[in-house]
């Protein structure tokens, strides 16, 4: 072979071996990004589920004490008479 077939073929070959390992690296690089994707979105879910079961637990004692409790809307009376209401 002459000097320059060898070195056409040194250099198509190291540029092809580079080639090969830059994806290599690329496709392992995205899928580390994915899978941190992945863990980010069921950590997200995790806290979506202990913030629902809080308003569920929060919910839950609302009716309980609104049984518990009478309230009256003091609002809508009327004061008594001869009286100045609050300003």
């Amino acid at each position: 072979m002459s000097r320059a077939s060898q070195l056409t073929l040194a250099g198509t070959s190291l540029f092809a071996a580079g080639t090969i390992l830059f994806v290599h690296f690329q496709q392992k690089s995205e899928k580390q990004a994915m899978h941190q994707g992945v863990v980010r979105d069921m950590e997200q879910q995790r806290i979506k589920r202990e913030r629902q079961l809080d308003f569920d637990v929060q919910k839950a004692l609302e009716e309980e004490y609104k049984k518990a409790q009478t309230v009256r809307d003091t609002t809508a009376e009327s004061p008594p008479e001869g009286t100045m209401p609050n300003r």
